[in-house]
């Protein structure tokens, strides 16, 4: 819980907009990013690790007085196969203790909403737009937008694809 007053009183994560996410191209040179892997079962996170693994890397960046401004947060997830997932948020500065890494690139972006048991629907309907630019694909990364107690309050489950493209 965020323990702000008013509108955010009972939810920890804020609203999120999907209008300047959905089908745009965002290009970073060395965004600056701490890397965490967690271990799953069929793509799904063992019961707790997900969370604990957040909590973690986001201590590390709060103590390090690292975090980003709330307009500029992101933690995308890498999945390189159904038993292992690699977290990513992105930091203000390098983070003493922890795996960082930098990602640069272009990459084209496309908002979904609904179950994560849809993700293979999105990851089809990502393929299409990435074949329509004309571009290449070379991996995706998730942006969970919300946990998922804000994403019930709020009546959606926002996720952006980011597919790194050439």
């Amino acid at each position: 819980m965020s323990g702000k007053e008013g509108e955010n009183a009972t939810q920890c994560c804020p609203p999120f907009d999907p209008a300047p996410w959905d089908e745009k191209e965002v290009a970073w040179q060395d965004k600056l990013f701490i890397k965490e892997s967690v271990p799953q079962f069929m793509h799904i996170p063992l019961p707790g690790v997900f969370a604990r693994a957040v909590g973690r890397m986001w201590g590390k960046i709060e103590a390090a007085d690292a975090r980003p401004d709330t307009k500029d947060f992101l933690m995308l997830a890498y999945d390189p196969s159904p038993w292992k997932s690699e977290l990513y948020i992105n930091s203000t500065k390098e983070i003493p203790g922890a795996e960082n890494v930098r990602l640069s690139g272009n990459y084209l972006t496309k908002v979904f909403d609904g179950p994560y048991n849809a993700v293979p629907k999105w990851i089809k309907a990502m393929d299409r737009y990435v074949a329509d630019s004309g571009r290449k694909l070379e991996k995706y990364y998730f942006y969970f937008t919300t946990c998922p107690k804000c994403a019930r309050l709020y009546g959606h489950n926002y996720v952006v694809l980011f597919a790194k493209v050439a």
